[in-house]
C-alpha cells in the first residue's frame, strides 16, 4: 500500500458487487489458488510479512489509543500479541486454538493467529490480508473495552469489520499508512473470501455474507468508527 486514495469508491463497489463466499466459520480466510495470486502492495515501510503484522498491529492499536484518549477514555493496550502454528496455539477461557485462524482471546487480553496460515494468505490475496485480519480482531478487543453486548455473533463480527474499515481509514488520513491503486480490490478479495456460504445469521459462529462483511468495513471506512 502507498498513495491515500485506497478506497475512494469502495462503497458503491461493495453495493454493485455479487460476490460469492469462499469461505467459511470463525475468522478464518480461504486463500485462492495460485494462478489468482495477487501482486503485493507493499505498505509504506512494511516490505516483509513480518513487518506488515507488526504495522497492522502497531499502527491500530496507536489509532484506538488516539481515538480513547480524544474521548476522554484510557485505552488498555493488548497484554500479547502472539503467531502459533496450527495446534499449538494458546487457549482462550479453557477453549483450544483453532488451526488456520485468528482469534482475540477477552481472557488474557490478546490477540493469536496462525503464522502459517496468514503467511500464505499474505503471499496469495496480498498483504490486504494482514491489514483486514488483524484490525478485525483489534476490533473485538476494543467492543471488550467498551463493554459491547450482542445477542447475536454476526452483529459482534460484523461490527469489528466496520471497526477494522474506520481504523484503517483512520491510519491512512493520519498518514501512518499509504496506499496505492488495487488496494480497493485487494480488500475486497480478502473480505469476500472471510464470508459466511449461507445467511444463517442466527448460527453461533456467524460472522456474515461477503456482501455483508464488505459493506460493514466500507461503512467504517467512509463514515469512521462512529458509524459502527
Amino acid at each position: 500500500m502507498t498513495t491515500r486514495a485506497l478506497l475512494p469508491l469502495l462503497l458503491a463497489a461493495v453495493l454493485a458487487a455479487g460476490c460469492s463466499s469462499l469461505g467459511s466459520g470463525k475468522d478464518q480466510i480461504s486463500a485462492p489458488s495460485p494462478s489468482s495470486k495477487a501482486s503485493r502492495s507493499p505498505l509504506a515501510l512494511g516490505q516483509t510479512f513480518e513487518e506488515d503484522v507488526q504495522l497492522a498491529r502497531t499502527f491500530t492499536e496507536r489509532y484506538w489509543q488516539r481515538r480513547f484518549e480524544a474521548s476522554g477514555r484510557i485505552y488498555r493496550p493488548l497484554q500479547g500479541f502472539m503467531a502459533y502454528s496450527g495446534e499449538n496455539g494458546p487457549a482462550c477461557g479453557g477453549q483450544p486454538a483453532v488451526p488456520g485462524n485468528a482469534f482475540y482471546c477477552p481472557v488474557g487480553h490478546f490477540v493469536a493467529y496462525d503464522e502459517a496460515w496468514m503467511r500464505s494468505l499474505y503471499d496469495k490475496m496480498g498483504d490486504g490480508a494482514v491489514y483486514v485480519i488483524i484490525p478485525h480482531e483489534l476490533g473485538h478487543a476494543i467492543q471488550a473495552q467498551l463493554m459491547r453486548d450482542f445477542s447475536l455473533s454476526i452483529q459482534r463480527e460484523l461490527q469489528a469489520d466496520c471497526y477494522a474499515g474506520g481504523a484503517l481509514r483512520g491510519m491512512i488520513d493520519a498518514k501512518m499508512l499509504e496506499a496505492e491503486s488495487g488496494d480497493e480490490a485487494e480488500l475486497l478479495t480478502n473480505l469476500a473470501a472471510a464470508g459466511d456460504p449461507s445467511e444463517a445469521w442466527w448460527r453461533e459462529d456467524a460472522h456474515g455474507t461477503p456482501v455483508q462483511r464488505q459493506q460493514a468495513f466500507a461503512t467504517g471506512y467512509n463514515s469512521g468508527v462512529d458509524a459502527c
